[in-house]
């Protein structure tokens, strides 16, 4: 009896210790392809979390929509078939809707308050709601300041959007946004939009210029309008129930690595947005710098609205706190 349970114990010491030594692998998904900062930030954190795992975790990369759209990978997540998908907050915000509060026109000005909500506690906050949804936030990560592209007419004024057909994300606040300015928004995947241009399905577009630059939406397009109307982060999920099984170590690494990964990201694209917009110049592409831009028009067009219809349909007490800790933040300079 002693034999038998000592050959018990043994066998389940070494059940364990295979276990502990197992390679678990994680396979990530985006629809950018490898020119652009998502693969830059994504390759630099597969990187970062196998040397700080030991080896231990392994992060496969699927680029360029290999796995679907956006909303398909997001599906695929949830449903945890893919571990981990990077996207544009809107779609997860479709499911946490509070999280359309990032799709607001020129709510986030400057890039250091940006880091300093997105990166802090606010943002631990806004990632926390996708809990509800089978879906750990692992970190924000930078889209960027979106800018208009069209191949219509140099855009400098709101006169200069009036019935434009304007390819957009499926971000709700940023529809109403642009329906409020006078444009014909057209929702469509980014797998699909060079193909619209190209075929003047669709008249424009708007994108971080990084991501106009990556994509090569400017071997479509003519104008390039540096109008920095919005700030439009990423979002790091992961299946909830995926990182949850992790042990608390390797959960610490995933959310430190995603960390690493988004700030990695935002320098690239920081420190090569200057010598984007040259190339695309150099292409052909007219550009209307941000001097010349009459953002105030569109300002004033828009007023407190789509601020109001957010607070309409999420708003009750979270959603009008969640504004307060922005504004605050912003007036803090």
């Amino acid at each position: 009896m002693k034999k038998i349970l000592l050959l018990a114990t043994l066998v389940c010491a070494l059940t364990a210790a295979v276990g502990a030594g197992e390679t678990i692998r994680l396979r990530f998904g985006f629809e950018t392809p490898p020119a652009d900062s998502q693969f830059v930030g994504a390759d630099f954190m597969r990187q970062w979390v196998a040397e700080n795992s030991g080896g231990r975790i392994e992060i496969q990369l699927f680029h360029s929509s290999q796995l679907g759209s956006g909303q398909d990978m997001l599906t695929q997540m949830r449903g945890g078939t893919l571990d981990m998908y990077m996207g544009g907050s809107g779609f997860f915000a479709n499911l946490a809707q509070k999280l359309n509060i990032m799709d607001i026109p020129f709510l986030i000005t400057d890039a250091k308050t940006a880091d300093t909500l997105l990166e802090g506690d606010f943002g631990r906050l806004m990632l926390d709601e996708m809990d509800a949804y089978d879906m750990k936030g692992l970190a924000f990560w930078e889209n960027g300041f979106r800018c208009l592209t069209n191949f219509r007419n140099p855009i400098r004024t709101l006169n200069d959007v009036k019935g434009l057909k304007l390819r957009l994300p499926g971000m709700p606040m940023h529809i109403e946004a642009w329906k409020i300015l006078g444009t014909n928004p057209v929702p469509m995947p980014v797998s699909e939009l060079y193909t619209a241009l190209e075929t003047r399905t669709v008249e424009g577009q708007d994108h971080p210029l990084n991501v106009t630059y990556s994509v090569k939406l400017y071997e479509v397009q003519k104008y390039i309008s540096v109008s920095n109307h919005a700030y439009s982060p990423l979002i790091l999920g992961m299946n909830l129930k995926r990182f949850q099984s992790l042990p608390a170590d390797m959960q610490k690494i995933m959310l430190d690595g995603a960390l690493a990964g988004a700030r990695h990201q935002k320098k690239f694209i920081r420190e090569n947005i200057t010598q984007m917009l040259k190339e695309m110049a150099d292409y052909g592409c007219e550009i209307v710098p941000a001097e010349e831009m009459d953002m105030k028009s569109f300002r004033d067009a828009l007023g407190d609205q789509v601020r109001n219809i957010f607070l309409e349909r999420h708003g009750g007490d979270t959603g009008a706190q969640w504004l307060k800790i922005i504004d605050d933040e912003i007036a803090k300079g």
